[in-house]
């Protein structure tokens, strides 16, 4: 659209144009703000997940020490039950005697997604108990 010489644009074209560059500065504010939130909300989900097998980790160790007199029945269990990083996972059992319970603790630890929120918690560390009456 050609103007004669010496004429001014409209407001109206003025504010257009201004209100186009605004709305670019304020997407590059808000942007980093909703990148975060997002990586912190699969963050929570990512910890929620592992809590959850960490719990069935638990239980399932409880039941195979309950049963198995061997050693690492309780660790192979937890480690068959659930997919957890074997090299992150610590399973401990207490054996109190025959009839009496066992008592499994099976500690992991989960680790965070990117480096932003790794710089802010390095890892979080997920704990679960069970125990179960010794059934030998």
């Amino acid at each position: 659209m050609s103007r004669p010489a010496g004429r001014r644009r409209p407001a109206a074209e003025v504010a257009r144009a201004g209100q186009a560059g605004q709305a670019a500065v304020e997407l590059a504010l808000v942007l980093p703000l909703l990148a975060l939130m997002l990586m912190v909300v699969v963050q929570v989900a990512i910890v929620v997940r592992d809590q959850v097998l960490v719990v069935h980790a638990a239980r399932e160790a409880a039941r195979a020490a309950a049963v198995d007199p061997s050693s690492g029945a309780a660790r192979r269990a937890a480690l068959a039950a659930a997919a957890l990083d074997p090299h992150r996972l610590v399973v401990k059992v207490d054996v109190h005697g025959t009839g009496k319970p066992v008592d499994v603790s099976v500690s992991y630890r989960s680790d965070t997604v990117g480096p932003m929120i790794r710089a802010l918690v390095p890892g979080i560390r997920l704990q679960a108990h069970a125990s179960m009456r010794r059934e030998f």
